[in-house]
């Protein structure tokens, strides 16, 4: 009985200790479960540069569209169901015209051109995506039955109309534009010119909510967007007092041509220019961006609630770092990518995640030449990286990334330069170069401005594996370059460069993949594989 009795309370303990234990658990995976269920977006909801956004819902899916200036191709547009994870489906152009300075050529440029702010509509059953670029002195219309596939149908048309807003009206349409005043003209209906009789000024001092009339210096309003919401006229514009910081103001009317009355809606960590979108549970938000160092302008979304007619942003006037919408996936593959250049049949040759640093030369370039490589050759002689036609690039993401290559270098030729670099004004590179006979690997920093050879290592092989590393945490704007004989270990090369984000580029650090000639034509390099990381992915 003892023994039983003995037994039984042994039971006892053993059932009461793993009650505890399940217990103990459920408690563990309760709040487990409660943290997963309540994950939310976060803001940035991109880290990158993705400045100038444009954004329409169709149904439940949203479009977005951005500007890149003198990428190519150009006009990216993206694709979400949630706001928060975007995807590049598409380019409005592949190439403005066919001009020196688009071209890199002669010594000409269009660093911080090209390209500018866009504006995406919808309006039966036709999408519309419209730019205009210092370039080339002009506006272009894209159209399209279908935003993810085309055709792409362009017009062409003058002025260039800064910062305009399209707007359809009745089947008229209509573009706002301009910088302080602001103009409004109506379009002819094939949209292959202006009304230019219809042309007259909407606001004459769109500034004045945000700086009082007479004072000087700051930023005057741009960067309009015209919304109509419940039979009434928004229009968004930027502004940036002097002294102050980037400001929302919108202009609210009861008839497209005015007049409007004007307020400051927003005044907070510097997130300002964008525009309004819905959601179809009726939730609204504002799409904006904040300039944020070397890795550019990095979108927002802020909370839009209705208060006598006006759209009020933010809770208490502050952009929040917490969304009520669903996480980020991470910006990996929709945005940038790893690429191994292997290409199935029927796939396009390059990835939307990759741009050309202006318009490129496309019988210099190839992933079929040699299958599973990108192929790289020389066929004019450039005196400095920055005119060098043919760089290969990919955006960088916060808070941290990396891009790894690996290249082989057999066939450069002598003076040919080949490598990774870290694209801006002031730019970073880790490269090969051939010089007579021997070839070295070159670190060049152009932090202050001018560039400087601040490594030089012999190579005696004829493939190598380079890495640069991104630090853009609370603006820490900080790479380092790293060389590999196996792919193993990495040996720091030069020194960390201090991105720097400067106007006369006005786009955020990209990973660039480059060779160009110094002295003879016609050699090559192959590139393996791009391999991207970030602090996301190494951390899973």
């Amino acid at each position: 009985m003892k023994a039983a009795y003995y037994g039984g309370c042994q039971l006892k303990q053993t059932m009461k200790r793993f009650l505890i234990l399940s217990g103990a658990l459920l408690m563990i995976l309760i709040p487990l479960n409660s943290i997963a269920q309540n994950r939310k977006a976060q803001n940035p909801i991109i880290f990158s540069d993705v400045p100038d956004m444009s954004m329409i819902r169709v149904g439940d899916t949203y479009y977005m569209s951005s500007t890149t200036m003198h990428m190519n191709p150009g006009l990216p547009l993206m694709k979400s169901k949630d706001l928060v994870n975007w995807k590049l489906i598409g380019y409005a152009h592949q190439a403005l015209a066919d001009m020196d300075e688009l071209n890199l050529s002669n010594g000409k440029n269009s660093y911080g051109k090209g390209s500018w702010a866009s504006s995406l509509r919808y309006h039966k059953g036709t999408y519309y995506v419209s730019t205009f670029a210092q370039t080339t002195g002009k506006t272009y219309i894209y159209m399209t039955k279908d935003i993810e596939k085309g055709p792409w149908e362009i017009k062409e048309l003058k002025p260039s109309m800064h910062d305009h807003t399209l707007f359809f009206e009745n089947d008229k349409a209509y573009m706002i534009w301009g910088s302080g005043q602001l103009h409004i003209v109506e379009l002819l209906p094939d949209f292959s010119g202006i009304k230019p009789e219809t042309q007259q000024v909407l606001i004459d001092n769109a500034t004045l909510p945000s700086t009082p009339s007479g004072t000087q210096g700051g930023l005057p309003a741009e960067g309009s967007q015209l919304f109509k919401v419940n039979g009434k006229y928004y229009l968004f514009n930027i502004s940036w007092p002097p002294g102050g910081m980037r400001t929302v103001i919108v202009h609210r009317a009861d008839q497209l041509k005015g007049p409007y009355e004007g307020r400051v809606m927003l005044q907070d960590k510097g997130v300002a220019q964008g525009g309004l979108i819905d959601r179809p549970n009726g939730e609204w938000y504002a799409y904006l961006f904040q300039d944020y160092g070397a890795v550019g302008r990095i979108p927002f979304l802020v909370p839009v609630q209705w208060k006598d007619d006006w759209p009020v942003l933010g809770i208490d006037g502050k952009v929040p770092e917490v969304l009520n919408l669903p996480p980020s996936k991470g910006l990996v593959p929709g945005i940038v990518n790893s690429d191994d250049f292997s290409r199935k049949k029927g796939e396009p040759n390059l990835p939307l995640v990759w741009q050309w640093n202006h318009n490129p030369v496309d019988s210099l370039w190839s992933v079929t030449e040699r299958k599973g490589y990108l192929r790289l050759k020389t066929g004019r002689i450039d005196t400095n990286f920055l005119q060098a036609r043919n760089t290969l690039t990919q955006r960088t993401i916060g808070p941290t990334c990396s891009g790894t290559i690996a290249i082989e270098v057999a066939e450069m030729k002598d003076g040919d330069f080949a490598g990774l670099s870290l694209l801006q004004k002031n730019y970073g590179i880790l490269g090969v170069r051939s010089a007579g006979n021997q070839k070295y690997l070159v670190m060049i920093n152009a932090s202050s401005g001018s560039p400087k050879e601040l490594a030089k290592v012999p190579l005696n092989q004829q493939r190598v594996y380079l890495k640069a590393e991104c630090d853009f945490r609370n603006k820490k704007d900080v790479a380092n370059f790293f060389f590999s004989l196996d792919g193993k270990k990495w040996i720091s090369i030069g020194t960390p460069l201090k991105m720097t984000y400067t106007l006369p580029h006005f786009m955020g650090y990209r990973f660039g993949l480059f060779n160009y000639a110094t002295k003879n034509t016609g050699g090559y390099v192959d590139v393996d594989f791009f391999d991207y990381k970030t602090i996301n992915d190494e951390d899973k």
